[in-house]
């Protein structure tokens, strides 16, 4: 598998020059084939009632999404998307490219006790302004689940539900994004990410999904041997901040 190259402008200060400006470097995106060959019979192809074949497209998807959606947390990177929780981290305050940066709760392993919200607010900005005008929180449900607990002076939940059918629940004004392979909150642990994704990290499909049909091979059985290859990693390290259940 070759990877998938893309030019990227980075910071940096010029020599003589107060202000940073930004250069072009080249990243490298790995890409991993995902395959599936699920099997049907002639006879349940042309008796069913429903399309077999494209019934069949839509369960390997949704496996797909899943494998996905793992790699681009916690992918290793090698022949796999690299995940963006897979980057070396760094206190923010000392970030620099090429690491992610975070913000520590004080308290190994959980919230502080007192005013536990305040380090979401330090996530938040964190990032800068470009960036913050289009962030959500990603953490899982469990992580979800303490947050939404979460009360403003006047006794609100910090946690609103979706405003319509098809929205997404918001933190503190900001949309929060539920992703089960974000770990759970442990010492150490980096269980809330905040930032603008679209920005931040990159995902690269090439030609879709395709689909090969073979009826011989396995016979009276037809194949459908599925494939897509994906790449993905981040493009962007000023994008995306952490939250570290850590002292420090």
């Amino acid at each position: 598998m070759q990877p998938m190259t893309i030019s990227h402008e980075m910071p940096t200060n010029c020599a003589g020059n107060l202000r940073a400006s930004p250069v072009l470097a080249e990243l490298s995106f790995p890409a991993m084939e995902l395959y599936a060959m699920p099997a049907a019979t002639a006879t349940l192809l042309e008796d069913s009632a429903v399309n077999i074949d494209e019934w069949i497209a839509q369960e390997v998807e949704q496996v797909f999404a899943q494998q996905e959606g793992a790699a681009f947390v916690n992918g290793e990177g090698a022949a796999q998307p690299k995940g963006f929780l897979k980057y070396t981290t760094v206190a923010n305050a000392s970030w620099e490219w090429a690491k992610i940066g975070y913000v520590a709760t004080g308290e190994a392993g959980a919230f502080p006790d007192e005013d536990p919200s305040d380090v979401l607010i330090d996530l938040v900005y964190a990032l800068k302004a470009g960036y913050r005008q289009n962030g959500s929180f990603v953490m899982n449900r469990k992580t979800q689940s303490a947050i939404r607990k979460f009360k403003d002076e006047s006794g609100g939940y910090l946690w609103q539900p979706p405003s319509g059918a098809d929205g997404r629940a918001t933190l503190m004004s900001f949309p929060v994004v539920e992703a089960e392979d974000m770990p759970d909150v442990a010492a150490n642990s980096y269980s809330v990410a905040f930032g603008d994704f679209n920005r931040g990290y990159l995902v690269v499909d090439r030609q879709g999904v395709r689909v090969l049909r073979d009826p011989y091979s396995a016979k009276p059985y037809i194949l459908f041997y599925t494939t897509k290859r994906v790449g993905g990693g981040v493009q962007d390290f000023d994008a995306i901040k952490l939250l570290k259940f850590a002292a420090s």
